[in-house]
């Protein structure tokens, strides 16, 4: 095993507990009445990521869909006794700029209040469903009692991606309003540019090889900018169902390199020292106190 990158700046890691057929990859061939019959695999893979995270003695963030809460209640709480921070991935797993700000808020509030009655303790954190963030929620994010957001990936235009306004690669932890934060996924920066590739984990971490994964990590913290992770846990489940309908690009997606992720997942967490991103946030705070938004 590489040694642990003795990183003072920070590493984050966090997991966005959802299931196989939750993906968008997924959502022209399975539909939402159709989740109640599909095979339940979230809990044995969120099981097995803990495993790993447990032997090297790191700690993460879980975002966790509601949806998946409500079926697999014992899995929040053991996330949660396992030192884990529970956060929020909202309910339904729709994206934030499909929504009506009064479904949103009702959204967050039914996934946020079943979580903490869940676990008994404040839930801090929010990552919208395929990181479709969108600046009208923000306030509602932080009047719902969350006091930081984690949805950005400061890259160029994504089908799917959001965007906020004041993000930059090179600062991936912003101060959004008084007392709100952004932590936003990590990219690697282009030049002078606010924008940068994706270097924050999903599809973009079984895609890349791992030796070039590892190397754009340690530029990214030699460059004096935390770094923030995340995967899924049907990401290191290569025996998930395969869906009948889906196309050549959207399967390309779902399963591309599956069979090789639980493995770099286990290399990554080995590499560095990690934190939940509550611990980063904070650990920002501390840094920059006194100082102008």
């Amino acid at each position: 095993m590489t040694p642990k990158h003795p990183d003072s700046i920070g590493t984050a890691l966090s997991i966005d507990v959802e299931d196989w057929f939750h993906t968008d990859c997924l959502k022209g061939v399975i539909a939402r009445e159709a989740w109640e019959r599909c095979e339940l695999r979230v809990e044995r893979n969120t099981m097995r990521l803990m495993e790993i995270l447990e032997a090297r003695k790191a700690r993460a963030t879980f975002f966790v869909l509601g949806w998946v809460a409500e079926k697999c209640p014992d899995l929040v709480r053991a996330i949660a006794a396992a030192g884990h921070e529970v956060a929020s991935h909202g309910y339904g797993h729709e994206h934030v700029y499909s929504l009506r700000p009064s479904e949103f808020r009702s959204d967050v509030l039914r996934s946020k209040r079943y979580l903490e009655d869940l676990t008994g303790t404040a839930v801090r954190g929010y990552r919208a469903p395929c990181f479709s963030i969108t600046e009208w929620a923000i306030p509602i994010l932080q009047d719902a009692g969350f006091d930081y957001d984690s949805s950005v990936v400061p890259t160029v235009a994504h089908d799917r991606y959001g965007q906020l306004n004041g993000m930059h690669a090179g600062r991936p932890i912003v101060s959004l309003r008084e007392g709100f934060y952004e932590a936003g996924i990590s990219c690697i920066r282009v030049g002078v540019g606010k924008r940068g590739i994706p270097w924050g984990g999903g599809g973009y971490f079984r895609l890349v090889p791992y030796a070039l994964w590892l190397a754009g990590v340690h530029a990214i913290l030699r460059s004096g900018t935390p770094y923030i992770f995340y995967i899924h846990p049907w990401e290191i489940d290569p025996g998930q169902p395969r869906a009948a309908g889906i196309d050549l690009a959207n399967g390309f997606r779902q399963r591309v390199n599956l069979h090789r992720c639980e493995e770099r997942f286990a290399s990554l967490v080995g590499a560095f020292e990690w934190m939940p991103i509550c611990d980063l946030v904070d650990q920002w705070k501390a840094g920059h106190s006194g100082q102008p938004h």
